[in-house]
Protein backbone atom coordinates (compact mmCIF):
# COMPACT_ATOMS: atom_id res chain seq x y z
CA UNK A 1 0.00 0.00 0.00
CA UNK A 2 2.68 2.26 0.47
CA UNK A 3 3.77 2.50 -3.07
CA UNK A 4 0.50 3.96 -3.76
CA UNK A 5 1.13 6.79 -1.79
CA UNK A 6 2.78 10.15 -2.57
CA UNK A 7 3.15 13.75 -1.39
CA UNK A 8 4.35 16.92 -2.63
CA UNK A 9 5.86 18.85 -0.22
CA UNK A 10 6.35 21.98 -2.56
CA UNK A 11 2.27 21.65 -2.90
CA UNK A 12 0.20 24.62 -1.44
CA UNK A 13 -1.87 21.88 -0.33
CA UNK A 14 -1.38 20.47 3.53
CA UNK A 15 0.67 17.24 3.51
CA UNK A 16 -1.98 15.49 5.70
CA UNK A 17 -5.04 16.93 3.86
CA UNK A 18 -3.06 15.00 0.23
CA UNK A 19 -2.79 11.98 2.59
CA UNK A 20 -6.36 12.18 3.52
CA UNK A 21 -7.30 12.48 -0.55
CA UNK A 22 -5.13 10.15 -1.38
CA UNK A 23 -6.35 7.31 1.28
CA UNK A 24 -9.93 7.99 0.46
CA UNK A 25 -9.01 7.90 -3.15
CA UNK A 26 -7.54 4.34 -3.03
CA UNK A 27 -10.63 3.19 -1.08
CA UNK A 28 -13.17 4.48 -3.30
CA UNK A 29 -11.14 3.27 -6.20
CA UNK A 30 -11.28 -0.35 -4.86
CA UNK A 31 -7.69 -0.32 -4.03
CA UNK A 32 -8.25 -0.61 -0.38
CA UNK A 33 -11.14 -2.64 0.60
CA UNK A 34 -12.85 -3.24 3.73
CA UNK A 35 -10.88 -4.66 6.81
CA UNK A 36 -7.37 -4.18 4.58
CA UNK A 37 -5.06 -3.27 6.97
CA UNK A 38 -3.18 0.09 6.80
CA UNK A 39 0.37 0.14 7.86
CA UNK A 40 1.60 1.78 11.19
CA UNK A 41 1.76 5.40 11.59
CA UNK A 42 5.44 5.27 11.63
CA UNK A 43 5.68 2.83 8.54
CA UNK A 44 3.80 5.61 6.28
CA UNK A 45 5.84 8.96 7.61
CA UNK A 46 8.84 6.70 7.48
CA UNK A 47 8.29 5.88 3.73
CA UNK A 48 6.81 9.58 2.81
CA UNK A 49 9.81 11.20 4.86
CA UNK A 50 7.52 13.18 6.73
CA UNK A 51 6.73 14.04 11.01
CA UNK A 52 4.56 11.13 12.17
CA UNK A 53 2.15 13.55 13.65
CA UNK A 54 1.09 14.61 10.19
CA UNK A 55 0.09 11.00 9.28
CA UNK A 56 -1.46 10.66 12.62
CA UNK A 57 -3.65 13.53 11.82
CA UNK A 58 -4.89 12.71 8.49
CA UNK A 59 -5.30 9.10 10.01
CA UNK A 60 -7.52 10.41 12.84
CA UNK A 61 -9.58 12.17 10.38
CA UNK A 62 -10.32 9.07 8.37
CA UNK A 63 -11.14 7.64 11.43
CA UNK A 64 -13.51 10.46 12.83
CA UNK A 65 -14.99 10.17 9.21
CA UNK A 66 -15.69 6.79 9.55
CA UNK A 67 -12.96 5.56 6.57
CA UNK A 68 -10.54 4.12 8.83
CA UNK A 69 -11.25 1.94 11.94
CA UNK A 70 -9.23 1.24 15.05
CA UNK A 71 -9.68 -1.31 17.83
CA UNK A 72 -8.04 -1.54 20.94
CA UNK A 73 -4.33 -3.24 20.55
CA UNK A 74 -4.96 -3.85 16.57
CA UNK A 75 -3.87 -2.26 13.53
CA UNK A 76 -6.07 0.32 11.36
CA UNK A 77 -8.23 -1.44 9.40
CA UNK A 78 -10.42 0.21 6.29
CA UNK A 79 -13.96 0.15 7.29
CA UNK A 80 -16.89 -1.08 5.65
CA UNK A 81 -18.35 1.09 3.10
CA UNK A 82 -21.88 2.48 3.55
CA UNK A 83 -24.15 3.99 1.51
CA UNK A 84 -23.18 7.51 2.92
CA UNK A 85 -19.48 7.49 2.21
CA UNK A 86 -18.49 9.21 -1.66
CA UNK A 87 -18.46 8.03 -5.02
CA UNK A 88 -15.91 8.20 -7.27
CA UNK A 89 -17.84 10.80 -8.48
CA UNK A 90 -18.23 13.53 -6.10
CA UNK A 91 -14.86 13.31 -5.35
CA UNK A 92 -14.34 15.07 -8.47
CA UNK A 93 -16.62 17.97 -7.73
CA UNK A 94 -14.76 20.53 -6.50
CA UNK A 95 -12.12 20.18 -9.71
CA UNK A 96 -14.70 19.90 -11.35
CA UNK A 97 -16.01 23.27 -9.99
CA UNK A 98 -12.62 24.60 -10.52
CA UNK A 99 -12.21 23.91 -13.77
CA UNK A 100 -15.61 25.30 -15.15
CA UNK A 101 -14.73 28.33 -13.44
CA UNK A 102 -10.92 28.28 -15.25
CA UNK A 103 -12.99 27.45 -18.60
CA UNK A 104 -15.87 30.36 -17.77
CA UNK A 105 -13.02 32.97 -17.39
CA UNK A 106 -10.93 31.98 -20.04
CA UNK A 107 -14.15 32.11 -22.67
CA UNK A 108 -14.40 28.44 -23.52
CA UNK A 109 -17.48 27.48 -24.19
CA UNK A 110 -19.08 24.50 -23.75
CA UNK A 111 -18.78 22.30 -26.64
CA UNK A 112 -15.21 23.44 -26.54
CA UNK A 113 -14.28 21.94 -23.01
CA UNK A 114 -16.60 18.60 -23.83
CA UNK A 115 -14.42 18.44 -27.11
CA UNK A 116 -11.18 18.72 -25.38
CA UNK A 117 -12.30 16.50 -21.86
CA UNK A 118 -13.64 13.85 -24.36
CA UNK A 119 -9.82 14.17 -26.41
CA UNK A 120 -7.85 13.41 -23.40
CA UNK A 121 -10.17 11.12 -22.67
CA UNK A 122 -9.54 9.12 -25.63
CA UNK A 123 -5.31 9.19 -25.32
Amino acid sequence: MLELLNVNPSSGEPIYKQLHEQIVRLIVGGQLQAEDVLPSVRQIAEYLAVNPMTVSRAIQQLVDQGWLERRRGQATRVAARTEAMESGVSLLEPQLDGLLAQAKQLGVSLPELLQLINERWQA
